[in-house]
């Protein structure tokens, strides 16, 4: 399945999508060759409870998951897997939330906390020391479509000088036309938020570029 694992809907602050406009644009990436199987939500500092949207799901035929980018005490963490337990020991709201905290507690809620963007100037994990927080993560995002170039680079050579085992991919799109452009392929099926997890957790994974998902 091809997952793109970093969106923001007009449900962030500074975004101008839909989540029914990604569902549209899904459909016309298939058709243009790109077989996207759907997108995580991943809204700022909070995670959506309050909107369903299996509707325009089942609708397009485009699967939709939430998840929620977090801002800790060392840049900015993707969290997937988000329920009740979780959101009561972390307030996601907070702009400095313990990223040792949020990792940990994370996965004894049967969640993941992953960093994301790590070569973004000023709020990506490769702008802090910390060896000890490095060593308890094992999937970081290699691949993001908002990053300049530089940022891009710092983000290869970080990951290059650390033993990450695994990499996730995502557009961070705030406007519908770059969907997909990074996106996560995952050899298991996944349907729901648990079976994310699962796979982030135990499965095989890859990120790529749209380009590589190409039928030809």
């Amino acid at each position: 399945m091809n997952l793109d694992l970093h969106t923001h809907s007009v449900s962030s602050d500074d975004s101008k999508a839909t989540v029914e406009q990604f569902a549209k644009w899904t459909l016309f990436l298939r058709n243009e060759g790109f077989p996207l199987d759907g997108f995580v939500l991943t809204e700022h500092r909070k995670f959506d409870y309050q909107n369903d949207y299996s509707d325009i799901s089942e609708r397009f035929g485009v699967l939709i998951l939430k998840g929620s980018e977090v801002e800790t005490d060392h840049g900015h963490f993707l969290v997937f897997g988000v329920t009740e337990k979780l959101t009561d020991r972390i307030n996601f709201a907070r702009v400095d939330i313990s990223a040792s905290e949020l990792v940990y507690t994370a996965q004894n809620c049967e969640a993941i906390a992953i960093p994301a963007h790590p070569g973004r100037f000023g709020i990506g994990l490769c702008e802090f020391n910390n060896e000890e927080l490095n060593s308890q993560i094992r999937v970081v995002e290699s691949l993001n479509w908002g990053n300049l170039h530089q940022e891009q680079v710092r983000s290869d050579q970080f990951i290059q000088s650390k033993c990450f085992d695994s990499f996730i991919g995502g557009s961070d799109s705030h406007v519908v036309s770059t969907l997909g452009k990074c996106l996560t392929k995952f050899e298991a099926s996944i349907q729901s938020e648990s079976d994310l997890v699962r796979e982030l957790t135990h499965g095989s994974f890859q990120s790529l570029k749209i380009e590589d998902i190409a039928n030809h």
